[in-house]
């Protein structure tokens, strides 16, 4: 059974620092494109930052510059590093793990509560 698993949220001040991660129980983990979403109270869950399999990421405007994904096959983990944390920020994050092929499934994670506060 595939699991998805993040850690690392939590409260933090303005312009402190995170980091995220989400363990996979998946096999072939590493064809896999990683992703992180986060979805703040009253609002669409939006796409956060993404890496392939291949090691190419992106990200959306609002991280750029400011967050870094990453993975490492050998642990079947992909993080989050999240720099210059702004209250806008303050959301639930989750983990998603996106199949090269669509019948190989798309699966979530729990998600773990991000908040960045004085």
């Amino acid at each position: 059974q595939v699991q998805l698993v993040e850690s690392g949220g939590g409260l933090v001040q303005p312009g402190g620092s995170l980091r995220l991660s989400c363990a996979a129980s998946i096999s072939m983990f590493s064809i896999y494109t990683m992703g992180w979403y986060r979805q703040a109270p009253g609002k669409q869950r939006e796409s956060v930052a993404f890496i392939n399999s291949g090691g190419t990421t992106d990200y959306s405007d609002s991280v750029k510059g400011r967050f870094t994904i990453s993975r490492d096959n050998t642990k079947n983990t992909v993080y989050l590093q999240m720099n210059s944390l702004k209250p806008e920020d303050t959301a639930v994050y989750y983990c998603n793990a996106m199949a090269p092929i669509a019948t190989m499934g798309n699966y979530w994670g729990q998600g773990t509560q991000v908040t960045v506060s004085s």
